[in-house]
């Protein structure tokens, strides 16, 4: 049988992070974030491409000897092309490059959202063909339909702020500090989910598009109207707006992906990206899987928000099917699935 071995190197937005995949076990999985955005409430493009270009060496070491993998023993460099920060993802694409050309193995592109989709892959059990994935993170909101190895077809997604977006933007207003999603998790399991009656936008519609912007603007009302702007908020009424906020939100990717998944026909619902670690999604959409009798996946919490380790199983799974791209490749920020 032969041995393969690829390193994944993804540089997206503000984790460097490289992992090792051998046979499809994975080896290492390395990630660095970057704690210099938080002073800024956001993620600022120039710092973290600066970062990702102090930080791609060693964490690329450290992965490789975690791994106990030689360079030399590496069958294929696979690399996140978009979308993404350009600066971010350039460090990565041509890093990555310049890796596989040297040791004259095969480069391949990965598409970053491709990636979150089978960072349900790496660790059995796994999603079986076809199945209904649910994507959300800060700047993806999608439902897709993974009708076999590769093979896509996006059946609803956001039609404005993403839903990572969204929980960024409430924490903002909120004071909470950046990132904003794992802040209202942590203050909304103190609060009541009914306490406040926030919108659920597009929740009784028969496609499965979203939309979230309208979720943040009556959080944002309900502090002006309350005169809550700018004040400190007492604490049980600021765990009662992250439960009632975050479960209007919640509601909404729950039922539409049950809904996606009876209407296509699939017993199978993954779902990923960094809001997939939030507990109370966690937990809702495991009760209705369960209700109606779905199969549900949701990667570990590692595997959650950006990650080298589901670079590398697009890499080996494309590795495995010749599936190589030019050297010439190049990032693209606005990369489409």
């Amino acid at each position: 049988m032969q041995t393969v071995t690829i390193l994944g190197l993804e540089t997206s937005c503000d984790e460097t992070s490289v992992a090792v995949i051998r046979n499809g076990k994975l080896l290492s999985n390395i990630i660095s974030s970057q704690i210099v955005h938080e002073q800024y409430g956001g993620v600022v493009p120039e710092l973290a491409s600066r970062a990702h270009q102090k930080l791609i060496v060693p964490v690329v070491n450290e992965a490789m000897a975690k791994a106990e993998v030689r360079k030399e023993e590496l069958s294929a460099v696979a690399v996140a092309v978009g979308p993404g920060l350009m600066g971010s993802l350039l460090v990565g694409v041509n890093f990555g490059k310049a890796f596989a050309y040297g040791l004259g193995i095969p480069f391949i592109a990965v598409n970053h959202m491709e990636a979150h989709i089978y960072s349900n892959f790496i660790d059995d059990p796994v999603p079986q063909f076809p199945s209904m994935n649910l994507t959300v993170s800060g700047g993806h909101t999608q439902l897709v339909l993974l009708k076999d190895e590769f093979t896509y077809e996006i059946v609803g997604e956001t039609k404005d702020d993403a839903a990572g977006e969204a929980f960024d933007k409430v924490a903002k207003m909120l004071n909470l500090g950046y990132p904003g999603g794992p802040q209202i998790d942590i203050y909304a399991k103190k609060g009541n989910p009914n306490a406040i009656k926030f919108p659920r936008p597009y929740a009784t519609e028969n496609d499965f598009h979203f939309s979230f912007s309208g979720i943040k603007t009556s959080v944002l009302y309900y502090l002006r109207d309350n005169k809550l702007r700018d004040t400190e908020i007492p604490e049980q009424l600021l765990a009662d707006i992250c439960a009632s906020f975050q479960s209007s939100v919640v509601d909404v990717l729950v039922q539409k992906t049950i809904r996606a998944a009876q209407q296509y026909g699939v017993r199978d619902i993954a779902v990923a990206g960094g809001v997939s670690a939030n507990s109370r999604l966690r937990d809702e959409m495991k009760k209705a899987a369960e209700k109606n009798g779905l199969q549900l996946f949701i990667p570990k919490f590692e595997y959650c928000t950006d990650n080298g380790a589901m670079i590398a199983e697009v890499g080996y799974r494309k590795y495995q099917r010749s599936i190589f791209s030019p050297i010439n490749a190049t990032a693209i920020a606005n990369l489409e699935l």
